[in-house]
């Protein structure tokens, strides 16, 4: 997580619901979407995407539940930055962009509720849950589809709207994706040197 001024180290197991439900509401969110913008069918297609991207850190999650729950070592050491106002703070914004949605909405704000939803601290947390896996592989996996989706966010802002502020925020959503998984390669290589 980005900030951890407020966060503490948390065990695994007492996140995962919250996680869970937080990446269900805005599955869901991202499903309402699709509801208000069935047309153009590139549109409908995003937020499509978007919600199945969504389904697959649930999926992620309860696989995550499964090995903590099988595997007493991980269970027992496995630990991640948790901050309970972050979860609050996104609690309230699925709440208010719900009545929002309910009430109408133009495409280029669904789009920007999307990048303050891909921008939210609960990106950084399915993250360092997915650790417990203990598979780099899968991890950079599930970054690289992160980056993916985050650049079709960012095509649909160029594609459909004249917000240029916007479209730099999502852009910098990417290379800060981008940077993460570049610090992970060094970090691996790092431990490559070290045990070569």
């Amino acid at each position: 997580m980005p900030l951890r001024s407020r966060a503490r180290r948390v065990p695994v197991r007492e996140v995962l619901g919250t996680a869970l439900e937080l990446e269900r509401k805005v599955m869901e969110l991202y499903v309402a979407l699709l509801r208000v913008f069935p047309r153009p069918e590139e549109v409908r297609d995003f937020w499509f995407g978007m919600a199945r991207h969504e389904a697959g850190h649930c999926g992620a999650l309860l696989l995550v539940e499964a090995i903590v729950k099988v595997d007493p070592e991980r269970r027992a050491g496995a630990t991640v930055w948790f901050d309970h106002a972050v979860v609050t703070r996104l609690r309230a914004l699925l709440g208010a962009y719900g009545k929002e949605i309910r009430a109408g909405v133009t495409l280029e704000r669904a789009l920007e509720m999307a990048v303050d939803l891909e921008a939210s601290e609960l990106e950084d947390l399915v993250v360092d849950l997915l650790g417990v896996v203990r598979s780099e592989r899968w991890r950079d996996r599930a970054v690289q589809m992160m980056i993916h989706d985050m650049g079709d966010l960012s095509y649909m802002v160029e594609r459909y709207t004249k917000n240029e502020e916007l479209l730099a925020r999502a852009d910098m959503l990417i290379e800060q994706r981008r940077g993460g998984v570049a610090e992970s390669n060094r970090a691996k290589a790092l431990r490559k040197a070290r045990r070569g």
